[in-house]
């Protein structure tokens, strides 16, 4: 797949918890300084614009966001909407846009929690067809899948402790662009054992607690996707595109809506699970990811090598973009493998995946 768009340029701002780092910078301003970044980083004039956002705060706020970080007038910008997956669904489109009009496509996520004026959540599927919300439905998919609290608690420890030792380490800081004085990661608690996380009460009377679930957080992502011609002339390591997939399935149980899209995005690569040398799956609560992992007979301990969502943060409408750089920062900063999946699952039952390879410079 030579012709495959890639992936040249890939940060984020840190992840910070809603209410405190970034508790009074609103979305658009979180975002430009990570795309103003990103443009700095190819030389290559943007050609389009593309951000996944779920809460507001309304309007184009992609364009505001590329405004803000000083783009020039003429490039214009879409904002994307497919709920938790908008960043990556972003990312697709994106890839999907420079092969047919080839060039620079600046494209990723932000999330601003701690801003956003939407009261509630918004309706993910009609109510005849089940629109429950995201705790109560991951502690039902835990339980179709036979996934034990003790077995949450375990996984969400362990993303925990390989974030913390990645924060500790430096593997962040070379993907993380400081914005508003912050540059590092709220989330991550060193020392939250098993035995801490035993302590903590269901929060939807199942197995899900606060401490083995996600949180609510404000972040943004970028990364940079240019034509195979342009990547060439370029000559710069990256991530090449093999295959993305958008699929639907049952709104009752939408955290399981990442296993087609994985299937499919990877059938679609010709690559197999034991292929991957990274795999980034979005870590909402851990029943739910545990139960996406049997579904896909994956072992969960390759999952998130560096720590995920439980213990970095789920921005929303940036975290599929975030998964995009953590496989940035392993397979081609870190030199870390060939292949990698990014997938997430969103409310309303869809799911996004992208499966990537590692390349280095093309000769023109």
């Amino acid at each position: 797949m030579s012709d495959a768009p890639v992936v040249v340029a890939a940060l984020r701002s840190a992840i910070g918890t809603a209410g405190h780092a970034f508790a009074s910078v609103p979305a658009a301003e979180l975002a430009a300084p990570v795309l103003a970044a990103v443009a700095a980083a190819v030389p290559v004039a943007p050609a389009e614009v593309l951000l996944g956002n779920c809460t507001g705060p309304g309007g184009d706020l992609a364009r505001v966001a590329a405004l803000t970080a000083g783009l020039p007038v003429e490039v214009p910008a879409l904002t994307v909407d497919r709920q938790c997956a908008s960043g990556l669904a972003a990312v697709a489109l994106a890839a999907r846009a420079v092969r047919t009009e080839p060039g620079l496509a600046l494209t990723g996520g932000v999330e601003s929690a701690s801003t956003s004026t939407r009261p509630g959540r918004a309706v993910f599927a009609p109510p005849a067809l089940g629109d429950p919300d995201m705790g109560p439905a991951a502690d039902t998919l835990a339980a179709r899948f036979g996934v034990t609290r003790a077995e949450q608690d375990a996984y969400a420890a362990r993303s925990h402790a390989r974030a913390v030792a990645a924060q500790q380490a430096g593997r962040f800081d070379a993907e993380v662009v400081p914005v508003a004085g912050v540059a590092r990661d709220e989330r991550p608690r060193p020392g939250l054992t098993e035995q801490r996380l035993a302590r903590l009460r269901p929060a939807w009377g199942g197995t899900g607690t606060a401490g083995n679930s996600c949180g609510v957080n404000d972040g943004a992502a970028v990364v940079a996707v240019v034509d195979a011609a342009t990547h060439a002339e370029l000559a710069v390591p990256g991530l090449r595109v093999l295959a993305t997939a958008t699929t639907g399935s049952d709104p009752a149980l939408p955290g399981l809506s990442l296993v087609p899209a994985a299937r499919a995005a990877l059938e679609r690569a010709g690559l197999g699970l034991d292929d991957l040398d990274v795999v980034e799956l979005n870590e909402a609560f851990a029943g739910q990811v545990l139960a996406c992992c049997r579904a896909l007979d994956l072992d969960p301990g390759r999952v998130c090598p560096q720590g995920g969502a439980l213990a970095l943060g789920h921005p929303w409408g940036a975290s599929g973009a975030v998964l995009v750089v953590r496989l940035f920062s392993q397979l081609v900063r870190a030199g870390g493998g060939r292949y990698g999946l990014a997938a997430i699952a969103a409310g309303g039952g869809q799911g996004v995946a992208v499966v990537v390879e590692a390349v280095g410079p093309v000769p023109g």
